[in-house]
């Protein structure tokens, strides 16, 4: 059943980013260190640090891979902690109510009907037989 009291589009909880002056200065570090690294990996890729195939596959080579490897690996690092103190410290917490998708239930069961009926019921022992049987009967 659809819950009563809060409505589509209602606030339930609002809570203002903190926006501190430590975390602005920590995200811009962050994003020149981010840009020095993504500087260095296109650098790497560009002279061909890490070029080679087939026999010529030395040991400097795959070290070099390993190194561009571990460049690549702390970029996306870094932008983690760039999004993560975004996130945390520039975005507020809003909690909103959504719309609930009708489930089959809120279709064709009445509020007075959620406990259900007896059998005991002469009259009506056709109709709660085939509800019973097909759920999505229609009156």
């Amino acid at each position: 059943m659809a819950s009563e009291g809060s409505t589509y589009g209602d606030i339930h909880r609002y809570e203002p980013p903190r926006e501190s002056t430590a975390a602005a200065v920590g995200i811009v570090l962050l994003t020149i260190i981010q840009v020095g690294l993504v500087g260095l990996f296109t650098y790497g890729m560009i002279a061909g640090w890490a070029s080679g195939i087939g026999t010529t596959l030395t040991v400097r080579l795959i070290e070099a891979n390993m190194f561009l490897g571990g460049v690549l690996t702390a970029i996306f690092i870094d932008l983690s902690f760039i999004m993560l103190l975004y996130r945390k410290e520039f975005l507020p917490d809003v909690m909103i109510v959504k719309k609930r998708r009708r489930k089959w239930e809120d279709l064709y069961i009445r509020q007075e009907d959620v406990d259900g009926t007896t059998m005991a019921d002469g009259d009506k022992f056709a109709e709660t037989f085939k509800r019973a049987v097909y759920p999505y009967y229609k009156k």
